[in-house]
């Protein structure tokens, strides 16, 4: 078990109160378990002693730190910004490298302008590429979050209402939300205000207002924003809870409902464009080769149809429905 001493807070121009012994705040672990710390990869540190004055010297990205945050990667936006710099320095080395070896071996072939050209793209592509992907990764994390936790918010919230009608405390709801991890992201974040309640010391409501300007879902923010004013103006959470419990559940169904009626108009889709098109296509190329003598381009023609066109046809629609039908798990 680790204590926290609490310690009096001095403002200017004010007379502080004499001093008085503070009981000190015990912080519960689970039976075992150890205070742990975000640490660094090898490459992390490298990167970060390397560029390290050249990111304390740019003003800080209020947007990064945000994301970060919303996405859960435990970096500092300065932190961050030096791996992304180191990994873009790796990846543009690698591929001017590999740009150069490849335009050799086409020069040697005796395709100078292809050569060349690889050689300079690829370098240039390779690294101003990875440079964007890695800027935008935490903002593309906290987006998935923030769907992960819409997709889970419907039956945490008929959780919440159950605990509610047991008459259990708003601190022990979120501790019991934070350990169903059934719930995926949504019990990530009520884990994550238990956190600041037992371990930081903070007081519940401050704790679920803080935990609605991190999260990533503008329902759950809205949520939390809503305990904070129904307790704070003297309202009853049983009933709040109830009608969140209902509302998420209506607007569960409907968007269940507008997910199926989208794979049926992609099934109606799939016949038509991949199944009926292509036979019918291959059907007109056929005749035309044989009657008007288009001989050896009619021949690609239908070798392209059949070995490019129908394949990615029928995986673009498997992918489509297999992540609509994620959605819907």
């Amino acid at each position: 078990m680790t204590t926290v001493p609490a310690t009096p807070t001095a403002r200017a121009g004010v007379t502080s109160p004499p001093t008085t012994t503070v009981p000190s705040r015990a912080v519960r672990l689970k039976r075992g378990a150890q205070p742990t710390h975000s640490s660094m990869t090898g490459f992390q540190r490298w990167a970060w002693s390397t560029f390290r004055s050249r990111v304390l010297a740019r003003p800080t990205d209020p947007a990064l730190d945000e994301n970060l945050v919303k996405a859960h990667i435990r970096m500092r936006s300065d932190e961050y910004l030096a791996v992304i710099y180191a990994t873009t320095l790796v990846v543009g080395i690698a591929t001017a490298v590999a740009g150069a070896v490849v335009g050799y071996l086409f020069v040697s072939a005796g395709v100078a302008f292809l050569g060349i050209l690889i050689g300079v793209l690829l370098p240039v592509f390779g690294t101003i590429g990875t440079f964007f992907v890695l800027k935008g990764t935490p903002a593309s994390k906290a987006k998935d979050r923030g769907r992960k936790i819409d997709r889970k918010i419907s039956p945490s919230m008929s959780f919440i209402s159950a605990m509610s009608s047991a008459d259990v405390n708003i601190d022990a709801i979120f501790r019991e939300l934070g350990r169903q991890k059934v719930y995926g992201e949504v019990a990530e974040e009520a884990a994550w205000i238990t956190r600041d309640t037992e371990l930081l010391g903070v007081d519940i409501l401050t704790a679920i207002r803080n935990g609605a300007s991190r999260t990533p879902s503008k329902r759950f923010q809205d949520f939390l924003q809503g305990v904070v004013t129904t307790a704070t103006s003297g309202g009853q959470l049983k009933p709040y809870f109830l009608l969140k419990a209902e509302q998420f559940e209506r607007e569960n169904k409907l968007e269940q409902l507008q997910r199926v009626e989208t794979m049926g108009l992609l099934a109606e889709t799939f016949v038509t464009v991949v199944v009926a098109f292509p036979l019918f296509l291959i059907i007109i190329i056929a005749i035309f080769a044989v009657i008007g003598g288009g001989g050896t381009f009619m021949i690609d023609m239908l070798w392209g149809i059949v070995g490019a066109m129908i394949p990615l046809a029928q995986f673009g629609f498997i992918f489509f429905m297999y992540s609509i039908a994620q959605e819907m798990n």
